[in-house]
């Protein structure tokens, strides 16, 4: 796997805390949307982040405290995945 993908990700929040009621994880802007507004609190991001560390070999130190949205996410995730190349 090389890149992170907003589907993905997606795919990967809702196998960790499920989806939210009321929240639409397949909109073209949920990228942008904050993950409280999606409906997921901090335990939720803290499991996320801890799939993509396992499944992509990779660390994203602090990424608890500077993520707020998904597309963040991706931007960090994939960060690092460049560097580890």
């Amino acid at each position: 796997m090389s890149e992170l993908t907003l589907p993905v990700l997606v795919e990967i929040f809702r196998e960790c805390a499920g989806e939210a009621d009321g929240a639409d994880l397949d909109g073209e802007d949920v990228g942008d949307v904050e993950l409280n507004v999606l409906g997921y609190d901090s335990l939720a991001l803290l499991e996320a982040i801890s799939q993509v560390e396992r499944r992509y070999s990779i660390g994203m130190p602090d990424a608890e405290t500077r993520i707020k949205t998904l597309n963040q996410f991706l931007e960090q995730a994939n960060e690092q995945l460049v560097q580890r190349s």
